[in-house]
């Protein structure tokens, strides 16, 4: 005598065959392509675009570095300046 559960599982072994093979059908058909095609242009358009907003990123980040190395420099050297004039006013005053 056959056991429910082993028509059961049988069943659902049946089931899942032809669900694949519908599944295969319909993934490899014309239309299916044609859904994938714009998928991938529309994934394209979207990598171009991603790498344009990086790349002015990337530009205005050196920009902003150049211009803090700048401003750097010129509050280090006015710092220097200032070290310099208060030795030189200590210098006078001990004379």
């Amino acid at each position: 005598m056959i056991d429910i559960s082993k028509l059961k599982c049988l069943g659902i072994f049946a089931g899942g065959v032809l669900f694949g093979t519908a599944g295969v059908k319909l993934l490899s058909s014309k239309d299916a392509k044609k859904v994938y095609t714009s998928c991938t242009a529309a994934a394209l358009r979207a990598k171009d675009c991603v790498m344009k907003t990086a790349t002015t990123v990337q530009e205005n980040a050196e920009d902003i570095l150049a211009e803090a190395k700048l401003i750097n420099e010129e509050r280090a050297a006015r710092e220097a300046a200032s070290v310099q004039e208060d030795a030189d006013t200590v210098q006078t005053e001990e004379e």
